[in-house]
């Protein structure tokens, strides 16, 4: 976007309040351009202010406000998912191995998951493993362990 226009606007407008008296029309002007590169300033920190608005209110990713030459550029960028914790973010912690079997479907998606995160599929199924018992430890996926299960008899 560029300024200049805007900031000509405003040049124009302080000259329109000087009148019609020579002097003060010149004094105006004088003022005006030399308050030109403030009055930029002012613009791009209000374009900020409005990116940083704006980024608050969106589900994700965020406005970044970039120059470009003189011109300002507001520039959506996507919000990039953190990658999952590596095995060996636990310090001091040894590594064990496990092996797994599971339908060929799940281990393609898990593949593509990890990839999309650009990770490994280990630290991707580490991660998850990590996020799913620091979320809910306790939480049984065996619905016949579950401890919401009420047990006995009704007498009627």
């Amino acid at each position: 976007m560029d300024l200049t226009p805007h900031v000509t606007a405003l040049q124009m407008t302080l000259e329109d309040i000087a009148g019609e008296d020579e002097a003060t029309l010149a004094l105006a002007h004088r003022m005006a351009s030399a308050l030109a590169p403030a009055m930029q300033l002012q613009v791009l920190d209000l374009l900020g202010e409005v990116a940083f608005e704006v980024s608050s209110q969106l589900p994700d990713g965020r406005l970044d406000l970039q120059l470009a030459g003189r011109d300002a550029v507001l520039v959506y960028r996507a919000e990039q998912q953190a990658p999952a914790p590596r095995p060996s973010d636990d310090e001091g912690s040894e590594t064990a191995r496990l092996t797994v079997r599971m339908p060929e479907s799940l281990k393609v998606a898990i593949e593509s998951a990890a990839a999309a995160d650009n990770v490994s599929t280990n630290a991707w199924l580490v991660g998850a493993a990590r996020t799913r018992l620091t979320t809910n430890p306790h939480r049984s996926l065996n619905p016949s362990t579950s401890t919401r299960r009420i047990t006995g008899y009704v007498q009627g």
